[in-house]
């Protein structure tokens, strides 16, 4: 195995593996990279009316275009800052809450159950030790 800072010479596995995207569909491509751009935060690498890609570190969330708005779970999860506070922006942002946080004892955090504009199912947790319990 080659390693060096060049990410196409750094690979894993006999697949030879340089990343990893989770893909979920959009119906409306603009509506879906709005709603993850500006509600989750992630930032926009590539538009287009068919394929975008949106990032959080090196993580890459990919909207495939002509998704047909019925419910689909995703398994697609996110760890906010606030919990309550993130199923507000996600109201505002045009999802909606599927379960209301709860508190999953000893898993150490608080989960929540939430649709995107494209009627994907994603969840929100929240890490315990943060600012509900102060």
């Amino acid at each position: 195995m080659t390693s060096n800072n060049n990410p196409q010479s750094y690979h894993k596995g006999r697949v030879g593996l340089l990343g990893t995207k989770y893909l979920i569909s959009a119906a409306n491509m603009d509506r879906a990279v709005e709603f993850y751009r500006d509600v989750m935060g992630l930032a926009v690498q590539v538009f287009s009316p068919y394929w975008s890609e949106l990032t959080h570190g090196s993580a890459i969330v990919a909207l495939h275009g002509g998704g047909d708005g019925l419910f689909t779970e995703t398994g697609l999860s996110f760890t906010v800052k606030d919990i309550f506070e993130a199923c507000s922006a996600i109201i505002k942002g045009g999802g909606s809450i599927r379960s209301e946080p709860e508190d999953r004892g000893e898993e150490g955090i608080y989960l929540a159950f939430v649709t995107d504009t494209e009627n994907n199912g994603i969840m929100i947790s929240q890490v315990k030790n943060s600012k509900l319990e102060t």
